[in-house]
């Protein structure tokens, strides 16, 4: 039998999760913008070009199809995939559970430890 507490717990839960999911995939453009992959291409002395730098140096002068700066910038430049948005969305909700199950550890209830020296 859940008790209503435990209900709220439950919903507090489900609505942070949620939360981080969706917040996740709605600034994931933003993001990427932020560091410089952006619609028009990599951004002059940026994070961005940095990592375009050295994946070129490392690759021989050219960078590599399918690796992170490709995938990053093709994300930036056409926006996210639908696989793209679904993995985003998940680890936006990992994020929120987890950061959820940690404030449950660093915020114990009284009540909680009042329950279990009875």
């Amino acid at each position: 039998m859940i008790v209503k507490q435990d209900r709220n717990l439950y919903l507090l839960t489900l609505i942070i999760i949620i939360w981080f999911s969706f917040g996740a995939v709605a600034l994931a453009p933003v993001a990427l913008g932020a560091v410089g992959f952006t619609s028009a291409g990599i951004a002059a002395g940026s994070y961005a070009a940095s990592m375009m730098s050295a994946a070129a140096v490392a690759n021989g002068g050219g960078v590599a199809a399918g690796s992170a700066v490709a995938v990053l910038q093709s994300a930036g430049a056409a926006g996210l995939s639908g696989a793209a948005t679904a993995a985003v969305g998940g680890v936006g909700a990992a994020a929120g559970a987890g950061l959820k199950w940690l404030g449950g550890l660093i915020f114990k209830d009284k009540e909680d430890d009042e329950d279990k020296n009875k």
